[in-house]
């Protein structure tokens, strides 16, 4: 079976907040500047996904969503059959999106004025969110190992206050692409519970796993500390479903499912059909669509690591997951206003920049890799011409 993720599919005029806000964001015209920043992707969804949104359509009916148990059950054979992970359906909370589970989890269990751990360069995203919620950040910065972060939880231990009610982990991590190993995850855990804390493990690209590279789930990777675990996941990145706004939070522990089931009815959200609908759909039949993205990911990841570490100064974060390209110019000696216009304005390659991820994210720049190869070449040759004095 073959799928085809070279075709460019025009999102122009769409909708599209990646590539119809350009103009506003970055001051270049869509039809000149790559897109590369929201982390959403360029490909058709799987058929499967479009055949059951067109069957709804068919319909011709919209009214609100019930009887939510074959979308359980496709989350639960999902889940066992590609992460080894068997969830209970009562385990589930279905919510808008994960950015507003975060939102609920910092709701559920912290007040505000309470601390939240967060190791940084991290999702910038988490940062809005928990500011939002007037709860405060405490960032611990991840260490450079062998060019990989990792988590410095001996550090961390001294920077605590007592205040501190949640750790919010991005697991894989974005924008570093690292995967983090069950070693890593259950020192987290015995961590949280040693300080009493609550670990939410946004795992939101846990299906994106380039090969070579192993993703564990938290809960699978640390089953003595249930009691302190919270998992979040969708098909919204997996399967370029993001606009369906449908993420789940698992939760095996009563009492941490039943804080969370307090906070989440006190917020009146329920869910969307169409963004239920597509996510049944994918986690039922998107397994080879997926298995081939991630083999075009891994070539795109390649083809633009090459290219990057081949300018004087720059360097790429290997890319273990996520379609996300972490990119340092620290090594270029030049002022994060200076490296980000010649790749912005030169280029008109239009990255995320690193400052809003966090502590230790000011030198780099992120670029979304999900798009056709043809793209990631030209951007590819449009930065290195606008670095071509460096070599």
């Amino acid at each position: 079976m073959s799928f085809d993720f070279d075709t460019v599919v025009d999102r122009r005029g769409t909708h599209s907040a990646k590539w119809d806000n350009l103009e506003a964001i970055y001051g270049i015209s869509p039809d000149e500047g790559l897109a590369m920043w929201v982390a959403d992707m360029d490909f058709r969804a799987p058929d499967c996904v479009n055949e059951a949104l067109a069957e709804a359509v068919r319909h011709g009916v919209y009214g609100y969503y019930g009887d939510d148990r074959s979308y359980r059950e496709a989350i639960t054979g999902w889940m066992a059959r590609r992460h080894g992970w068997a969830v209970e359906k009562e385990w589930i909370s279905t919510v808008h999106g994960l950015v507003a589970g975060t939102a609920l989890c910092v709701q559920a269990w912290s007040e505000p004025g309470d601390s939240v751990i967060l190791f940084t360069p991290v999702y910038h995203a988490f940062h809005k969110i928990i500011r939002a919620n007037d709860r405060e950040i405490l960032q611990s910065p991840l260490k450079r190992v062998d060019g990989v972060y990792r988590m410095d939880l001996d550090t961390l231990a001294t920077q605590l206050t007592g205040r501190e009610r949640i750790v919010v982990l991005c697991s894989p991590h974005n924008p570093g692409g690292r995967v983090w190993s069950a070693e890593e995850l259950r020192a987290l855990a015995a961590f949280c519970a040693e300080h009493d804390l609550i670990l939410v493990s946004d795992e939101v690209h846990h299906d994106l796993v380039l090969p070579g590279a192993k993703h564990t789930v938290a809960a699978v990777a640390a089953p003595e500390h249930l009691d302190r675990i919270v998992v979040m996941a969708a098909t919204s990145k997996t399967f370029n479903l993001a606009g369906g706004m449908t993420g789940n939070v698992i939760i095996s522990d009563p009492d941490l499912r039943a804080a969370f089931t307090a906070r989440h009815q006190a917020n009146g959200a329920s869910p969307n059909r169409f963004g239920m609908i597509m996510a049944e759909a994918a986690y039922s039949g998107g397994d080879a669509w997926l298995d081939a993205l991630l083999d075009y990911l891994a070539g795109n990841a390649r083809i633009f690591d090459s290219a990057m570490n081949a300018l004087p100064g720059v360097r790429t974060m290997p890319m273990q997951a996520t379609y996300l390209s972490w990119v340092d110019f620290s090594g270029t000696g030049m002022t994060p206003e200076e490296f980000t216009r010649r790749v912005e304005k030169e280029a008109k390659v239009l990255p995320n920049h690193g400052a809003p991820f966090g502590n230790g994210g000011a030198t780099w720049l992120r670029f979304n890799l999900a798009t056709p190869r043809a793209r990631v070449e030209e951007a590819a040759a449009r930065i290195s011409a606008a670095f071509a004095d460096l070599q």
